[in-house]
């Protein structure tokens, strides 16, 4: 009897705490397994929270080549042509007024910015707290941040964790505009109705894959609507229980080539 192909025509995966291991580094396991996906007729596609510039190097050093979804699913990224091919902004207007809003709730946050573009800075302002190793550019004054237009802004609290200042900002301005927890320490205020699936979708379109031939990886809240658009979604094991409560299974860690356990299985049964 012949073997079943391979059940999934794209595999896209979650770029930090899924693709990732914690030192930025993909292991030889999980690049082997998705190399034989793609030879079994699968197309990857990294689907990333980073805005381009954020995300180009990374995907650089990969050899990656293909279309990557960028800034949750703001942009769709051709790495191989190093150009944008899609690319939506926030209404800058609208965007102050949220963020007044939520300080009117919460007192005065820590603001930083994700400016539009493939060469688009990362503007961050007084008490933000940068990730370690990505570029981005201090402001004092950050009333600059508004002079272009932005992607994404990001806000920190000075005494308030992630997922609670999540929920106070949805109930705030979730009318406004979409909050999303994309990391330790990382809360984003995005385009009302934006996600990752809404990239995905743009993306997959391109390469005229559908929904249900997709099997999506992912890590954080951020990655829910990737998974309720994609056929299957995979958490890793160090995924946030939000995400976890939704995935239709949980893998092994981004440490531990979570990645290449499921593929190996889909593919040992192709």
């Amino acid at each position: 009897m012949s073997p079943a192909p391979f059940p999934y025509k794209l595999v896209a995966t979650d770029l930090d705490g899924t693709l990732l291991r914690d030192d930025d580094t993909v292991s030889e396991r999980t690049r082997e397994a998705l190399a034989a996906a793609t030879a079994a007729g699968a197309a990857h596609i990294i689907v990333t929270g980073r805005a381009v510039p954020w995300t180009r190097g990374v995907l650089d050093d990969l050899g990656y080549d293909g279309i990557a979804v960028c800034g949750q699913g703001a942009q769709v990224y051709d790495a191989g042509a190093h150009r944008l091919l899609t690319s939506v902004t926030l209404d800058r207007q609208l965007a102050g007024l949220a963020l007044s809003k939520i300080e009117a709730e919460v007192g005065p946050l820590a603001l930083a910015a994700s400016r539009d573009g493939v060469d688009g800075e990362v503007l961050f302002g007084p008490g933000y707290q940068v990730q370690e190793g990505l570029p981005a550019l201090y402001l004092e004054d950050t009333t600059a941040v508004w002079s272009a237009p932005l992607n994404k802004l990001y806000i920190q609290h000075p005494g308030m964790g992630e997922d609670e200042l999540v929920k106070v900002a949805r109930e705030t301005v979730g009318s406004l505009v979409d909050i999303v927890m994309a990391g330790p320490g990382i809360v984003e205020i995005l385009p009302l109705g934006l996600s990752k699936a809404t990239g995905l979708s743009l993306a997959a379109r391109r390469l005229k894959v559908k929904a249900a031939e997709t099997i999506a990886f992912g890590d954080m809240p951020n990655d829910i609507p990737m998974f309720g658009w994609a056929a299957h979604g995979v958490a890793m094991a160090n995924a946030h229980a939000d995400l976890k409560a939704v995935a239709d299974e949980v893998t092994t860690s981004n440490q531990e080539d979570g990645i290449a356990v499921v593929l190996e299985r889909l593919l040992g049964a192709a």
